[in-house]
């Protein structure tokens, strides 16, 4: 924490745990006893490190204004390296049907990032590839890495063709007149399902006409395999770093796997399923991270859809996997989808991350939270949390219906912390057990100015405001 705040030496205090949470309104809490015999100073946090920064997700569904979305995320890159960031997460890149107005999940020419006319445009919605690329030398000269979003399951735009195995024209047609203006990775309706080698498209859920057949060899030398290939040209000519592999559930785990082999670096992929033991089953078949909806959907049901904290202590894929668990609380999607099942509240959003942010796994932040001037100091006081002082393994102290405390245990080298969510109406307090003794600890979320002091067992009656949070740990003792 760059600038120090004094908190004052708690010498003695009345230890209360918080009444039942059935019985908010008569809660009564304990003045601590304060004197000024000695004064304490929050760590610098600089000094520590969790081994772990955060991703930022640079978009959200249908960025304004269009054309010129690479351009203002290049002012933002040196922002987000001092902020913590270590990874962007860019839309897709390329060409799409929808030409201007693409967000680029109707993906048409794999090598057009903004270049050719076609489909009503030279720029994509982002901008020129010229603009992308300068984008890309800017996060590498903050030590950021770009991640491309790749999407190999469906195509869109192609010209229109009879297709004999379907009896009837389809628009698979790819060529240089035809939604490929580039005439690299041309296509026709021999390399979609079904045609004369395949019959079947597994797990498709839409574009069932334009699904790419990953079992043929052009198709496989073309993504992944070829030196032009999309993911060669992405790594080597674009300088993406990484993927995030979008749909998946629209194709086998062994394209995923065949793609990492042939040409490495991160990537996660959208396995959207809330069950752990599906997301474990494809981390192991792929080696991939994935986004941990099983954690996402947890918090979306314990802070909105029961108002029941318990469910945080049900299995989540960041207790198995904790490398491998990329953690969000908001996406693209999830803000777009006008199912309430489907995305956490605002109000509850910042409690959200500060979940995600104190517990194991790869943070994600959505670019339109960070930019939310109501929340971004809050964030950003969360990142320098995460990563300092978020390390260690889990211990959860407390949980009922709206109060829960995790303890991360810190190193010999690093305190750790212990965050304290309440989602009740009315500041609460409870005693547990920390790790550190005979210690003053503060609130490093800057949410309470409490300072308890800890016992020679490490007992220590903590705090945590109504409807917030608080992350505790503790404090340099001045000479």
């Amino acid at each position: 924490m760059k600038t120090k705040l004094l908190y004052f030496f708690v010498t003695s205090f009345l230890i209360l745990s918080s009444c039942s949470n059935n019985d908010d309104s008569s809660t009564t809490l304990p003045e601590p006893t304060t004197t000024e015999a000695g004064e304490v100073t929050p760590l610098d946090l600089t000094k520590y490190e969790s081994g772990n920064n955060v991703m930022m997700q640079t978009f959200y569904w249908d960025v304004e204004p269009r054309g010129d979305w690479w351009d203002i995320l290049s002012e933002k890159v040196a922002g987000w390296a001092d902020a913590g960031v270590d990874r962007l997460w860019l839309p897709v890149a390329t060409k799409g049907q929808s030409g201007g107005y693409s967000m680029g999940y109707d993906p048409s020419d794999y090598f057009d990032f903004g270049e050719y006319e076609q489909h009503g445009t030279t720029e994509t919605r982002f901008g020129s590839r010229t603009e992308l690329e300068n984008l890309i030398k800017k996060a590498h000269e903050n030590n950021l890495e770009v991640i491309a979003d790749i999407v190999i399951n469906h195509n869109s735009g192609g010209g229109e063709e009879y297709n004999p195995y379907r009896d009837k024209n389809t628009y698979t047609l790819f060529d240089e007149t035809h939604g490929n203006a580039s005439g690299l990775f041309n296509r026709n309706y021999e390399n979609f399902y079904p045609n004369s080698t395949s019959n079947y498209d597994e797990g498709s859920l839409f574009y069932a006409e334009q699904n790419l057949d990953h079992n043929q060899d052009y198709v496989q030398n073309w993504l992944w395999k070829q030196d032009n290939s999309v993911a060669k040209y992405y790594k080597n000519t674009m300088g993406f770093d990484g993927w995030r592999f979008d749909y998946v559930l629209g194709y086998e785990p062994w394209i995923v796997k065949a793609w990492l082999d042939e040409v490495g670096g991160f990537s996660v992929a959208e396995l959207w399923d809330g069950n752990p033991v599906v997301l474990k089953k494809y981390i192991e078949e792929t080696g991939s991270n994935v986004f941990d909806f099983s954690t996402f959907y947890k918090l979306e049901e314990a802070l909105d859809r029961y108002e029941d904290l318990t469910y945080l202590d049900k299995e989540m894929l960041w207790q198995t996997y904790p490398e491998k668990a990329v953690t969000f609380t908001a996406n693209h999607d999830t803000e777009k989808d006008s199912n309430e099942d489907n995305f956490i509240m605002a109000e509850n959003k910042l409690i959200a991350y500060a979940y995600i942010l104190t517990h194991p796994g790869y943070p994600t932040i959505f670019y339109s939270d960070y930019e939310n001037e109501a929340f971004q100091e809050e964030i950003k006081q969360l990142i320098t949390i995460h990563n300092s002082l978020a390390i260690g393994e889990t211990e959860i102290l407390y949980v009922d219906a709206d109060e829960y405390i995790m303890k991360r245990k810190g190193t010999s080298e690093n305190p750790g912390l212990i965050i304290y969510i309440n989602t009740s109406d009315t500041t609460k307090r409870r005693t547990v057990k920390s790790n550190w003794t005979s210690s003053t600890l503060i609130d490093y979320s800057l949410n309470s100015t409490y300072a308890p002091y800890t016992k020679e067992d490490g007992e220590v009656n903590l705090e945590a405001p109504g409807k917030g949070y608080a992350v505790w740990s503790t404090t340099t003792p001045q000479e």
